[in-house]
């Protein structure tokens, strides 16, 4: 191969290159957060699906989520691909099994003690 042929493909390879930190990288990135979001979804998340409706999580099976909406208290039940962003996470609710987990910790020290 000769010098001008290495250079004619050092542009398309540049390219490709660029293509990939500016497109498909940053979509990667994107799609492994919301699939994270969605596997961490729990009972009493409030959450908003890709149509935009807002509910409150009341049950979380393998796919399927069943939310509330509504002062009605309407149930829906949505697949777990169609939830588009997490509002407020149920956080009293995180907490406490930390508090439960932290209190079974320390009484097991105790009686190693």
């Amino acid at each position: 191969m000769t010098v001008q042929q290495l250079q004619g493909l050092i542009v398309p390879i540049g390219f490709l290159a660029i293509f990939y930190l500016f497109a498909i990288r940053p979509q990667r990135k994107k799609e492994k957060g919301i699939n994270e979001m969605r596997s961490a979804l729990r009972e009493g998340d409030e959450i908003i699906t890709i149509g935009g409706i807002i509910g409150k999580i009341i049950k979380v099976k393998q796919d399927i989520i069943t939310i509330e909406v509504g002062t009605a208290k309407t149930k829906l039940d949505v697949s777990k691909w169609a939830i588009g962003s997490l509002v407020k996470k149920n956080e009293s609710k995180r907490n406490n099994e930390t508090e439960v987990e932290d209190e079974n910790t320390d009484s097991q020290d105790n009686k190693d003690n």
